[in-house]
């Protein structure tokens, strides 16, 4: 087999990141490959989990994991195996008096007569200018004020509508292209299983695959395999986190130990270093101090020298 060879089933998990994350049944049937319409969510953690799928010769479906029905119903549901039983009729239309208006507006509340729905208004106290010439200048108008008596845009009250018809459903009549099929994914000599695997992450576990007619056999061999041992792996996985958790911890504890040595093995050395400066002996320090003397007591000289020549002079 290779990844373009043809198959009559596809099922398992599908987990893909955050985004992907659902139980493919994918079903050959006519020449073509067609994915359940539902979405079927797996079981996300550590644990290992059993898939199981059912196609019974009636035509119908289950989908269980873990032994527990998760999907259930018609192939021809859940499926586009066939075109839709029913259509909508092409020659059906809406009636036009057809009323799908829940509420409206009442049409015998009228707006009272004092009822202030200009925000601005003119200035009463404007006057025209006496140098106004309409001629030449237009029409005269007056400055715009605030409207003290401003109560908004009136609006008429809403009502339950009398004439409520609900919505109009579009009427449906049996779809003629449509023909029942009994032999929905019935499929004969199935001698080949493989595995079409996408893994990113490293630890993934597949062993005990079982084909057979017997939906009892089949969960009586699942409670006998993943049943007797998911309590065991879970324990198991528990210790090993235990443990690891522990060894993280250590080692983060020992390079911080190791840290703090290096630390104090710098500031060490350090004061090694101060300590170890060469310090004055005894007899270098007098011998110092009689080289000086002796500079100083030339130096003495040849300023009396030079003294001496200047008189000279």
């Amino acid at each position: 087999m290779h990844s373009e060879s043809e198959y009559y089933i596809m099922f398992g998990p599908d987990i893909c990141g955050f985004g992907n994350n659902k139980v493919q049944v994918i079903l050959h049937y006519q020449g073509k490959y067609h994915e359940n319409n539902k979405t079927i969510k797996c079981r996300i953690n550590k644990d290992t989990h059993l898939y199981t799928l059912i196609i019974r010769p009636n035509a119908t479906y289950e989908v269980k994991i873990d032994n527990q029905q998760v999907a259930t119903g018609e192939l021809e549901d859940d499926w586009q195996f066939l075109p839709p039983r029913k259509i909508k009729d092409p020659y059906a239309r809406k009636p036009r008096k057809w009323d799908e208006r829940l509420q409206i507006e009442d049409p015998e509340d009228k707006k009272p007569e004092d009822w202030e729905d200009f925000e601005y208004i003119p200035d009463p106290e404007a006057k025209k200018p006496d140098d106004w010439n309409e001629a030449m200048d237009g029409e005269w108008e007056g400055p715009l004020i605030p409207n003290l008596k401003y109560k908004g845009q009136w609006k008429p009250r809403i009502i339950d509508n009398p004439n409520y018809q609900g919505e109009w459903i579009h009427p449906e009549i049996d779809n003629p292209k449509y023909k029942p099929d009994p032999t929905i994914c019935h499929y004969y000599n199935i001698s080949v299983l493989g595995l079409d695997l996408w893994q990113v992450k490293s630890g993934s576990i597949f062993d005990n695959f079982l084909l057979t007619n017997d939906e009892e056999f089949a969960e009586e061999v699942g409670n006998k395999t993943w049943g007797i041992r998911k309590d065991i792996e879970k324990q198991w996985r528990e210790l090993y986190e235990e443990m690891e958790k522990r060894k993280q911890e250590e080692e983060a504890k020992k390079r911080k130990e190791e840290e703090e040595e290096r630390e104090d093995d710098i500031w060490g050395l350090e004061k090694e270093e101060n300590e170890e400066d060469p310090e004055e002996e005894p007899g270098n320090s007098d011998r110092q101090v009689q080289e000086d003397n002796e500079e100083r007591g030339l130096l003495g000289e040849n300023e009396e020298v030079r003294v001496d020549q200047k008189d000279e002079l």
